[in-house]
This record gives structure tokens, sequence and C-alpha cells, in this order.
């Protein structure tokens, strides 16, 4: 019904996890939650912005998603067609993993990342990964979606990185940005020391 606005940032409001964009076009004025990590991306209140959108109805309410691009859309709608997935829940995952990391971990079948997202449990990504692997493998070629290389620690460190990470008060989500963003570095991702990891992912984490 709704496949994207344009126009100009009026507003953006933060309560609790969610993010709700106010987008103002033709003067009339609409609050489309956004996945959170959208914010580092937008330009500044007052600036021209194009929001593709997602409408979801239910008997209650009504709520206007935003993302950035088409293709998370898109996934976004692939996500909550999994039974016992809602709205909340997809954006979550989008958020934690971003597109190319979620959709990577799909058709690769690995649930321990996606159960990295607040709220997803073992028995929620082993579905996850049962009904979208294939439709997804299919639908990242048709996209163009560029498979997310391995950014993370080696799996002989993971789990000690993570603890560690953990133990200091960090949270699941802030800690998988933190690896997937320090892990780009070439240097780190063939570094397979535990220590230099948790410096560099702590150092990240308080920019």
């Amino acid at each position: 019904m709704l496949s994207y606005l344009k126009g100009t940032i009026a507003n953006i409001q933060k309560t609790g996890s969610r993010v709700i964009l106010t987008l103002e076009v033709n003067q009339v004025g609409y609050d489309v939650q956004i996945v959170p990590r959208l914010v580092q991306e937008l330009p500044a209140i007052g600036e021209f912005v194009q929001v593709f959108t997602h409408l979801h109805l239910r008997e209650d309410l009504v709520v206007l998603f935003g993302f950035g691009a088409s293709a998370e859309r898109d996934l976004f709608r692939q996500l909550v067609s999994v039974s016992g997935i809602g709205p909340q829940l997809a954006l979550a995952l989008l958020d934690t993993l971003g597109l190319q990391g979620l959709v990577q971990a799909i058709v690769s079948g690995n649930t321990r990342a996606l159960t990295k997202t607040p709220g997803v449990g073992s028995k929620t990504a082993e579905r996850i990964a049962l009904e979208l692997r294939t439709k997804l493998a299919e639908w990242r070629q048709e996209a163009g979606v560029i498979a997310a290389p391995s950014a993370g620690p080696a799996v002989s460190i993971q789990e000690d990185v993570e603890m560690t990470l953990l133990a200091l008060g960090y949270t699941n989500s802030e800690i998988a940005k933190a690896l997937q963003a320090v892990g780009q570095s070439t240097t780190l991702a063939k570094n397979a020391d535990a220590e230099e990891w948790i410096r560099q992912a702590i150092a990240w984490l308080s920019q």
C-alpha cells in the first residue's frame, strides 16, 4: 500500500528500544518506527530523506515501519511471515545483525548468531533458519545482497571474547555490533588473540 515515503525529517524520538521517525510529506506528518541502527545513517532534522515502508495492520493497531533500503523492508516481510515472529522481533533481528549479517546467518543455519538478538531463543532461531534458509538463498541472488564476510573472532576464541564482554556489562546486541565492526580490520580478522579482540571491542563501544 505504501512502498516508500520521501520527505523532510521533522523529529526523531527514542522510546525505550523503539525509535520513531516523524517524516513530513506534503505537509502531513507520518510517524514511522525505524530500525535503531538507521538513525546513524539519517541526515539532520529538516533534511530530505527517502524511507521504504511497510504498513502493519492489526485489529487494534496500525504501525508504519521504515527502512533505509528496499531489501531491508523485503527481509522484514520475510521474517514476519515466520510463525511466532512479530514485527518488533523482526526489527530487533535486523538491528542486531544488519541486513547482510542476518541473511548470512539464516542461509548458513548459524542459529547461535541469531540468538544474540534479545528475545530470540534457540527454538525460535532454528524455526527461522528452517523456514527461510532456502527462500533467502534464492532471494539473496535476486536482490543482489552480497554475502557478508565472517567478521567475528575465530570460533576457538569467540565464546571467551563474548563472555568477557558480557561480564563487563555489555549487552548481546552491543557485543554483536562491536565484533562485526572491529572485525572489518584485516589485521584483527586474522588474529586469534582473545585479549586483542576484547580490547578493540571495548574501544569501539566506548566511542
